[in-house]
């Protein structure tokens, strides 16, 4: 509890958002702080307790940011000299003549003492008093003025969770406390994966979680710890990620003004408005480190949302709930004795930054929880993405030799294009994956293609012969017929050859009309369309001339010429664009084809 003194006291001049909240018998303003003065903050080394730890003042730094002082302390307990700055003692409260000066926030990387920035509590109380609305963060940006290439869309969201964040790192001068993100239910390829896209957002990736496996709202996790309360001193805890996979960031409570918590004494992502879940939580252990210590600390229950995240604090709600997303993987694998595979279920954040990259975490993670990949792997899966308005993205498919990068590239990609589409928002109810890991290489190569004749006339049958390759595996071979069109002009024309990786690319270059959106509806089906080529079909394209147009995502191919001159009149302001013409047979094979042939063949 905080004491109170007897006696009336003066502060100095309060900013007018916070009339009707600053009690100058709570709380002490920096310009009543000088050096020397006695203090001490609350925090948890152990369990649930919340431990007093004394602490001398330093200095009042004047503009330590922009507009911003801050308060220098140093820990005199002799757990803070053992342990120096601890990472997740963020927002611990600071008490100065009895009244709450702050909340630890900053350190130095290496300091041999346990000194610490403290962000004043008048800045604390500020959160969430400019009644900004929920936000998603920055978001992701994508140039949806060409063909969607998933590929590049999974280069952009590594790339923008790598050049995003501030400065949390550097010996020599003061940073944030970086928070505690601990993890369970990963190998450490993901754990290290994990890390380099959440370390410069300002948390620091350590393993030892695992305590909420079974957390939901107002649920229990199964432990023997399963307070609920939010008292200052005690954890704060912010889950992304629950169930058979965790990933929680750990902090510490400030102040609770009743229904309201504020928190870390420096942002949690600087989203602004949010809506993360949010919970207390116990501590098992402090990791002492030369670098940076940290808590390992797990979430107890989760009994609230966090509503505001800024510069100077993040604060929440007792009782709301925040939105999250289910996730169901189911995986068979090739070493597990369970052939008919293993259900794992995980609760995501709803964010539009954050929920791909938490969703790429969890379905690497749970499918690796029996091991990595094996060298030599196909992975046969499907899944299926349901949005709140009955639509929904699906795909069943084949890679070999990737590991999970396809898998991930199909499952991941499109959530990141529909929650950062500029079109409307869009709210996913559920994500379903079902993944099978076999020890094998399906790769196959293009041995030999040998076409019945090599010049034809219009109404003749022309026929190809495929013979495909694998490694240590006898040759294949398709046949493919066409019957070339009579009213095909004279002259020489391409055939290709090719799987479902060039035959995309040929989609792509022939209608790119059917993967450039206009609205939310034609990027549901542009993506649906992407996903639905499968990576074992054998392709024989035979290009024709065009004989008719595509109007903007109308395609008419037969169009006559005379209707084709009017539409593509200037003056129209639908887009016009001759509609390609060609033959094509396909065929399922059961291999993955790496290469394309390209012959020609002559009409007479």
């Amino acid at each position: 509890m905080i004491c109170c003194a007897a006696q009336p006291r003066s502060a100095e001049n309060v900013p007018g958002e916070l009339e009707g909240i600053w009690d100058v018998n709570r709380y002490i303003s920096t310009g009543e702080i000088k050096p020397g003065m006695e203090a001490y903050c609350l925090t948890v080394y152990k369990a649930t307790v919340v431990e007093k730890f004394g602490l001398e003042v330093l200095s009042v730094v004047k503009d330590v940011m922009p507009g911003r002082d801050a308060i220098l302390v140093r820990g005199t307990d002799e757990r803070f000299i053992h342990t120096g700055p601890v990472a997740g003692c963020s927002g611990s409260p600071v008490y100065i003549e009895g009244r709450l000066a702050g909340a630890l926030a900053f350190g130095w990387t290496f300091s041999k003492d346990p000194l610490y920035g403290v962000t004043p509590i008048a800045d604390m109380l500020r959160a969430g008093t400019g009644g900004q609305k929920t936000g998603d963060g920055p978001g992701l940006n994508f140039d949806l003025s060409k063909p969607i290439d998933l590929k590049d869309v999974e280069k952009e969201i590594s790339a923008g969770f790598s050049s995003a964040g501030g400065d949390f790192s550097g010996a020599q001068q003061m940073t944030m406390l970086p928070s505690p993100l601990v993890v369970s239910g990963m190998t450490d390829s993901v754990r290290a994966d994990l890390a380099r896209a959440f370390e410069p957002l300002g948390f620091e990736v350590v393993g030892g979680g695992g305590g909420s496996a079974s957390l939901t709202a107002g649920g229990s996790s199964g432990s023997d710890v399963c307070d609920t309360a939010f008292v200052p001193g005690g954890c704060l805890v912010v889950p992304l990620m629950t169930g058979d996979v965790t990933l929680e960031a750990v902090g510490t409570v400030t102040e609770v003004r009743g229904n309201d918590v504020y928190g870390f004494g420096h942002s949690f992502l600087g989203y602004g408005g949010v809506d993360l879940p949010m919970a207390a939580g116990q501590v098992h252990t402090v990791v002492s480190s030369v670098a940076r210590s940290f808590k390992i600390g797990t979430s107890t229950r989760i009994a609230g949302a966090l509503t505001s995240d800024e510069s100077t604090a993040v604060r929440g709600k007792v009782g709301a709930k925040a939105r999250m997303i289910p996730l169901k993987v189911k995986v068979t694998r090739y070493n597990d004795p369970n052939l008919a595979g293993r259900v794992y279920n995980c609760q995501i954040v709803d964010n539009r930054t954050l929920t791909p990259l938490l969703l790429r975490v969890g379905v690497s993670a749970l499918a690796q929880l029996r091991g990595a990949m094996p060298p030599d792997n196909t992975l046969y899966y499907r899944g299926n993405i349901e949005l709140d308005d009955r639509q929904s993205i699906s795909f069943d498919n084949v890679s070999t030799g990737q590991d999970l990068a396809e898998v991930i590239r199909d499952g991941v990609s499109p959530v990141a294009l529909l929650m950062n589409n500029p079109y409307s928002k869009v709210k996913i109810k559920s994500f379903d994956f079902d993944v099978q890991v076999s020890e094998k290489n399906i790769l196959a190569g293009i041995w030999s293609v040998e076409l019945s004749q090599s010049k034809v006339k219009p109404g003749e049958r022309l026929d190809v012969d495929v013979v495909l390759e694998r490694f240590l595996a006898q040759k294949q071979k398709y046949t493919f017929n066409f019957v070339v069109p009579k009213d095909t002009p004279a002259g020489t024309y391409q055939l290709i050859v090719c799987g479902g990786y060039d035959y995309e690319e040929f989609l792509k270059k022939a209608t790119p009309f059917r993967f450039v959106p206009e609205n939310l509806d034609t990027l549901v089906g542009a993506i649906n369309d992407i996903l639905a080529i499968n990576r074992d079909e054998l392709h024989c394209i035979l290009i024709l001339p065009g004989g008719g147009v595509a109007l903007e995502n109308a395609e008419l191919p037969e169009l006559p010429a005379t209707k084709a001159l009017v539409l593509g009149d200037a003056t129209r302001a639908a887009k016009m664009q001759v509609y390609p013409g060609w033959l094509e047979r396909k065929v399922r094979t059961g291999f993955v084809l790496v290469d394309q042939q390209v012959m020609n063949v002559t009409v007479e």
